[in-house]
């Protein structure tokens, strides 16, 4: 199997920065997915960018399996989620380039969200069944491409493989900077 692309942690100072929310606001994208009390999974999480509103937004008894190849991406993000007050509700995972290494929590998750990811991944099909299996009957998986480092075509194949896997869309749609795409686990 190929190598990954790893983001690298210099970046994830980037991705991390406030004034990201001038353009990709988490509250507003996750809102119709999150309940409180939910278990979520945030893969590829970096420093938390989306992982600490996730917690927020799903309460003292909520939890977040955040999941990331990098140990650095996952203690910086466990700091930052330790100065605002919801460390107890984060739960940092380390993977693999060919394994989420999930196979210990299949069936347990409510949402799951892969931002800026699947294009980095050496295979989709492992990555989409590995997921699938995680989710919980009637999941939601969100995924979110830069529309900078994916072409259209490669994300209508992207969304193809993720439906051989098992999921069925719930919504698509693409803006200047992401395409987007809202699977369920039936």
């Amino acid at each position: 199997m190929p190598d990954c692309h790893v983001c690298p942690v210099w970046a994830g100072y980037l991705l991390a920065n406030p004034l990201r929310k001038l353009f990709q606001n988490p509250e507003t994208m996750l809102a119709p997915y999150i309940r409180e009390g939910m278990t979520m999974l945030d893969i590829g999480s970096a420093m938390g960018f989306f992982s600490i509103p996730m917690a927020k937004m799903a309460g003292p008894a909520g939890r977040v399996i955040c999941v990331d190849l990098q140990e650095k991406m996952l203690r910086s993000l466990m700091k930052r989620a330790h100065k605002v007050g919801v460390s107890e509700r984060i739960i940092p995972r380390s993977c693999r380039s060919d394994s989420l290494m999930l196979a210990d929590i299949a069936g347990t998750i409510d949402f799951a969200l892969a931002s800026a990811v699947v294009h980095e991944v050496p295979s989709p099909h492992t990555f989409f069944r590995e997921v699938f299996d995680a989710l919980n009957p009637g999941g939601i998986f969100l995924v979110i491409e830069p529309t900078g480092h994916v072409r259209t075509e490669s994300f209508v194949k992207t969304v193809a493989v993720a439906e051989l896997a098992g999921f069925h869309i719930q919504d698509r749609s693409e803006s200047r900077r992401n395409h987007t795409v809202v699977l369920k686990k039936v």
